[in-house]
């Protein structure tokens, strides 16, 4: 187990942005958790102690949200979510996870621009299915590769205008079953370890705590008020995504 104090005074409130962004309140905060614990250590030993975080913040956001889900949204969402995760694992040689990160960032900056532009961006909107299923795909890649999974859904279901609960409560469910995919092909390729899963669990309590709070302030957010958070998650996270891939 890891025991500097830098390290910590990092890792805690990266493992409380994990938990937050599973609770569906401003999700992308949470892709800041590796670059605040690679500050102190390579990344991707960070990428390896962000993945038992992530599944536990899965769990516990799930045991709060499942009722809330979107079965037919699903029912899109999952099947390509986990091509998405085998086609990540198939191409994990190849795939550079600079190119990964730049390609979602100009893409979220992208969409978050049309959105600003346009006049009807706050009335729901009808979503292709084959749109729904290819951000799906994408999040799966992007999951396995670089923990990037979100922006491409969150690109699919803002303009849906779905009730923030709903919202939350798919996600919830999707990358409760994209995390927990991941496991087998991480050990497979030698990403877990055992120093940095026990760091891990000492710091899953926050994220547990993280997810807590998050769905608290879930269930009090007006509907615009949401939107707006998770709008401004979507901003940081194509920032720093397109730094991370043209720096």
């Amino acid at each position: 187990m890891i025991g500097e104090p830098a390290f910590y005074a990092v890792a805690v409130p990266a493992a409380l942005l994990v938990g937050i962004g599973k609770s569906g309140v401003a999700g992308g905060f949470g892709i800041l958790a590796v670059p605040l614990i690679a500050l102190v250590m390579p990344v991707p030993q960070a990428a390896a102690i962000v993945l038992p975080l992530l599944t536990v913040g899965d769990l516990f956001g799930l045991a709060a949200l499942i009722r809330d889900r979107d079965r037919a949204l699903l029912r899109t969402l999952l099947p390509a979510g986990l091509l998405g995760t085998a086609a990540g694992f198939a191409l994990f040689d190849v795939l550079s996870p600079k190119a990964v990160s730049g390609f979602l960032g100009v893409m979220t900056l992208l969409f978050l621009a049309q959105r600003t532009w346009s006049a009807g961006a706050a009335e729901a909107r009808h979503v292709p299915r084959w749109f729904t299923a290819l951000a799906g795909w994408l999040s799966g890649v992007a999951s396995f590769v670089a923990h990037a999974g979100g922006p491409p859904v969150s690109v699919a279901l803002l303009p849906m205008r779905l009730a923030p609960a709903v919202f939350a409560g798919t996600t919830a469910v999707f990358f409760t079953v994209l995390n927990a995919s991941k496991w087998l092909p991480y050990a497979w390729l030698g990403l877990i370890d055992a120093s940095n899963m026990a760091s891990a669990l000492v710091l899953a309590p926050f994220a547990a705590l993280g997810v807590w709070l998050g769905v608290k302030v879930l269930r009090r957010l007006p509907a615009l008020w949401f939107y707006r958070l998770v709008s401004a998650g979507l901003l940081i996270t194509g920032l720093k995504l397109s730094w991370d891939g043209f720096r």
